[in-house]
C-alpha cells in the first residue's frame, strides 16, 4: 500500500493537472453531433480550446457563454439563455452538454432552472439533448470532470429500465478518461472479436481518431456515441467499466438498469487484458480467437525480450490517478521500481499504486522526488520535457497534452499489442540513456577484416577496381 501525501506549498510551480470543464468537454466531444458549451468567461473557453487543439491537432467545437463583469456580479442566466436559443437555432446539434466553471460555480448559476425555463420558452427544440455539469475549477481534475460529465449522461439520458440482458450480445463500454482514442478502438475491437456488439461511451474514437473532417468546418462533433444508444443501454448483457475514477458513473448505470458490471482498474499487462478476454469468453460462449493467442505469445516474448532492461529500472511517473496506477503496476510487474509518483488529485486508488510514496502536487514535487529516488526514467505529458532535461533522464510521454509530438493522441498503450509496445518504448529509452554502451555496428562472417596500418606511415588505401 502507497502512503498518499499532499503538498504542503499553496501554489503550482509546475502545473501538472488540467481543470475539470476541459475534462467534461472531453466526454462531451466522444458524443456524436454535439456541442460542449462552457458557462464562463471567454478565456476559460479559449484556453481548454487551445490545448485540446494542440494535442488532437483537430477542429475542436467549443462553445462559451461569454460571461462578464457585469453578468458576473448581476448574474449570468441570461447569456446562458441566449447560448442555448443560439446553438439550437443555427447548429441544431443532437446534443449540448452545459459545463459551469468557476466564474458560474462562485456567482451562484442554477444552470437547471435556465434550462427549465429555456424548455418552457423553446418548445421547437425539444430534440436538442441538453445535459448540466457542475465543474468548478477549483476542485478536481479533468478525470474528475471527465467522470462527472459520463454520470450526467446517464442520469439524464438512459431511462430507468428492467430489462438488462434482453440483448445478450450487446455490452456497454465505459470508457475512462485515460483512454486514447487508439485505446478505445482497440477495446471495440477485443469486444467485436467474441462476436459481442460494443456500446461505448463516451466513444472518442469515432470523433476525435484524426479522421479528415468534411469540406465544410462543422459546428458540432463528427462522430462518437449517438444520443439515441444510451436509450439501449439498460438492454445490455455487460457493462465493461476501464477506470476506477467512472465507479460513481457505473454505480449509477447499475442503479438505473440493473445491468451487472465488470471493473477494470487498467488494461495494460498480461494479467489485466487475461481477466477482460476470460469475460468476454465467457459471456459469448466463444473460444479466445487465435488473432489474440497469437498477441498474447508476442507479449511474452516481448517481455523475456525487455526484461534484461526494464528488471532494474526505476521509474518517475506522474499524471491522473488511473493512468499513475496503470503506469506504475506495468512498471512494477516488469520488475521495474517506481521511485516517484506524483497524481493530479486524491483517489481511492492511489492507496494500491506499487510504490513506497504517492505525493499529490505538481511537476516540481515529481522533479524534487524523482532526483532524490535516482530515477533513470520520466512517465508524464509533454510538459514534463524541461523536467526531464534538467534531470537528464528521457521521457516517455503520456497523457494530455502532448503538443510538441505527432500522434500522440492516437497510440495504443491497452491491450496485449499496446502493452508490448509500450515495454519496447520503455526498453529503448533505456538503451537509449547514458550508462548504456551503443552495440557494435555488424559486420558479416565473410567479410576480410581491415588490413593493418604499418608501424610507420598511413595505412595503403584499398583498391577501388578504378583505372588510374
Amino acid at each position: 500500500m502507497a502512503e498518499v501525501t499532499q503538498r504542503a506549498r499553496p501554489l503550482s510551480v509546475g502545473p501538472l493537472k488540467a481543470s475539470p470543464p476541459l475534462g467534461a468537454a472531453l466526454a462531451m466531444l466522444g458524443m456524436d453531433r454535439s456541442i460542449p458549451l462552457l458557462h464562463g468567461a471567454q478565456g476559460c473557453t479559449a484556453f481548454a480550446k487551445v490545448f485540446l487543439v494542440q494535442h488532437f491537432r483537430e477542429p475542436i467545437p467549443l462553445q462559451t457563454t461569454a460571461m462578464d463583469q457585469v453578468s458576473a456580479v448581476m448574474g449570468g442566466d441570461d447569456p446562458l439563455q441566449e447560448a442555448l436559443a443560439t446553438l439550437c437555432g443555427k447548429t441544431r446539434p443532437a446534443l449540448i452538454g452545459v459545463l459551469t466553471t468557476a466564474l458560474s460555480e462562485t456567482e451562484g448559476a442554477d444552470v437547471q432552472r435556465v434550462i427549465r425555463r429555456f424548455r418552457a420558452d423553446h418548445p421547437e427544440y425539444d430534440d436538442v439533448a441538453i445535459v448540466p455539469v457542475a465543474t468548478p475549477d477549483f476542485t478536481g481534475d479533468a478525470e474528475a470532470g471527465f467522470t462527472r460529465a459520463v454520470t450526467a449522461l446517464i442520469d439524464t439520458l438512459v431511462p430507468a429500465t428492467d430489462c438488462a440482458g434482453a440483448c445478450p450480445r450487446q455490452v456497454n463500454v465505459l470508457a475512462g478518461q485515460h483512454l486514447t482514442p487508439g485505446d478505445v478502438e482497440a477495446l471495440r475491437d477485443l469486444v467485436e472479436a467474441f462476436g459481442l456488439e460494443p456500446l461505448i461511451l463516451p466513444d472518442l474514437s469515432g470523433s476525435l481518431d484524426g479522421h479528415l473532417a468534411p469540406a465544410r468546418l462543422a459546428a458540432t462533433t463528427t462522430g462518437g456515441t449517438p444520443v439515441e444508444a444510451l436509450q439501449r443501454m439498460g438492454d445490455s448483457a455487460l457493462t465493461l467499466v476501464v477506470g476506477s475514477a467512472l465507479a460513481p458513473a457505473a454505480d449509477r448505470l447499475r442503479a438505473l438498469t440493473g445491468v451487472p458490471d465488470l471493473r477494470l482498474d487498467t488494461l495494460m499487462g498480461l494479467a489485466a487484458v487475461d481477466e477482460l478476454l476470460v469475460a468476454l469468453s465467457r459471456l459469448s460462449g466463444r473460444a479466445v480467437p487465435s488473432r489474440l493467442r497469437r498477441e498474447r505469445s508476442r507479449l511474452q516474448d516481448a517481455m523475456l525480450d525487455s526484461h534484461f532492461m526494464l528488471g532494474a529500472q526505476r521509474v518517475a511517473v506522474a499524471g491522473e490517478p488511473d493512468r499513475v496506477y496503470a503506469l506504475a503496476r506495468l512498471v512494477q510487474e516488469m520488475g521495474g521500481e517506481v521511485v516517484a509518483a506524483v497524481a493530479t488529485r486524491n483517489a481511492p486508488i492511489l492507496g494500491r499504486v506499487p510504490a513506497a510514496q504517492v505525493r499529490v502536487g505538481d511537476l516540481e514535487d515529481l522533479e524534487t522526488l524523482a532526483r532524490q529516488g535516482r530515477a533513470g526514467c520520466l512517465i508524464t505529458n509533454a510538459h514534463g520535457v524541461e523536467t526531464a532535461r534538467r534531470l537528464g533522464i528521457p521521457l516517455l510521454r503520456a497523457g494530455y497534452p502532448q503538443h510538441d509530438r505527432l500522434g500522440g493522441f492516437q497510440r495504443t498503450w491497452i491491450g496485449y499489442a499496446g502493452t508490448r509496445q509500450t515495454l519496447f518504448d520503455l526498453a529503448n529509452l533505456q538503451l537509449e540513456s547514458a550508462g548504456h554502451q551503443a552495440v557494435a555496428p555488424y559486420r558479416p562472417l565473410h567479410d576480410h577484416p581491415p588490413a593493418e596500418a604499418p608501424e610507420h606511415g598511413p595505412a595503403t588505401p584499398p583498391a577501388t577496381g578504378c583505372p588510374a
